[in-house]
């Protein structure tokens, strides 16, 4: 695909934590144009687009995904030549809690896209056609999880998901693939270790632990806290989701991890550090950050290790994560910090 053409993205759940990030690159380092479509749940958050709502290249219209009629007519008026599909329910927790809202969103929002980009993809012209491409975002939670010998997660490894988001999501990545071999759509599939960085809704572990460091409230950690992760800055993420969206083969499969596993308690413990040396007016009856770690009951069915393979972006598209975990973490504190006392004043 040409680097020097300007492209319609057209990108749903872009309110999100990382598709709001996502927009914010591509208006920021591209001439392209972007159309972001999101129902604004509670996860969503405009204030990430403040930056870009102004330019010409932003459009953005309220809409869920499974919304038919209305998605046929932005596909009609807008004529996109790239979808990037991001819109998700996506926190574990609350899919063991309430499952259907999983089942609706990931599974029937993503049928019902796909149907959609099926019908608009076949009127296309033959040179349009070219072009297309469908590209859905993934988690590595849909491989299941790895016990401390089994290696790192590859393209592929088989399937095993243990939560309902996790299966829901693992669902949709089976659609996008039928709807490639049935009816030969231009997909490709993204799989994704844990994110961080500024703007991410605190429930996910990074900024509920901040936010609640700086309010003075327990740090809750499930179980032992020695479960692993790959964590992965989310400006990493988004670079390397427009490369596979732009630069990608058709029909392939990439993982994107951040070269950075860590236990959760190392992660908490770590926050509490750097909080230690960065906040000077600790919340009262605390002398270090360490002393409001809780532990909790893990939650049912958790997953022990994730480690992910992420080789093919390297030697396939040249990617490779620009933050380690040290230089991620420092940034992501000092953002909600910030934004913490910009709050409060």
């Amino acid at each position: 695909m040409p680097h020097d053409k300007s492209l319609k993205f057209l990108i749903t759940g872009g309110a999100g934590f990382i598709g709001s990030a996502l927009i914010r690159h591509i208006i920021a380092n591209t001439g392209h144009s972007v159309l972001n479509i999101d129902k604004l749940t509670y996860a969503a958050n405009l204030e990430a687009l403040s930056s870009v709502c102004d330019s010409p290249r932003y459009q953005f219209e309220k809409l869920d995904i499974c919304e038919r009629m209305q998605l046929e007519r932005i596909f009609r008026e807008y004529q996109p030549d790239i979808v990037m599909h991001l819109a998700a329910e996506s926190h574990v927790d609350r899919s063991i809690d309430e499952p259907s809202d999983f089942i609706q969103t990931n599974i029937i929002g993503t049928y019902i896209l796909l149907e959609v980009v099926r019908s608009y993809f076949e009127c296309l012209p033959d040179d349009k056609k070219r072009l297309f491409r469908f590209h859905h975002i993934s988690t590595d939670e849909v491989y299941g999880d790895l016990g401390d010998n089994d290696g790192f997660f590859s393209e592929d490894s088989a399937y095993a998901p243990s939560s309902p988001y996790s299966a829901s999501k693992a669902s949709a990545d089976h659609l996008v693939r039928a709807w490639l071999r049935t009816y030969g759509l231009p997909t490709l599939v993204s799989n994704c270790s844990n994110n961080y960085g500024p703007f991410q809704y605190p429930e996910k572990l990074i900024p509920l632990i901040i936010k609640n460091a700086l309010q003075g409230k327990p740090l809750p950690v499930y179980g032992s806290g020695k479960q692993v992760r790959d964590w992965l800055y989310v400006s990493d993420h988004v670079s390397a989701l427009l490369k596979v969206a732009t630069e990608g083969v058709i029909g392939e499969t990439y993982n994107i991890g951040g070269n950075s596993p860590k236990m959760n308690i190392d992660v908490v413990k770590t926050i509490c550090r750097l909080l230690d040396t960065m906040v000077d007016d600790k919340p009262k009856g605390i002398d270090r950050f360490e002393e409001l770690i809780r532990f909790v009951n893990d939650r049912p069915g958790g997953d022990y290790r994730y480690a992910i393979d992420f080789s093919k972006m390297g030697s396939e598209l040249g990617w490779r994560p620009n933050e380690t975990f040290d230089s991620g973490i420092l940034k992501t504190i000092q953002w909600y910090i910030k934004s913490h006392r910009n709050t409060e004043s």
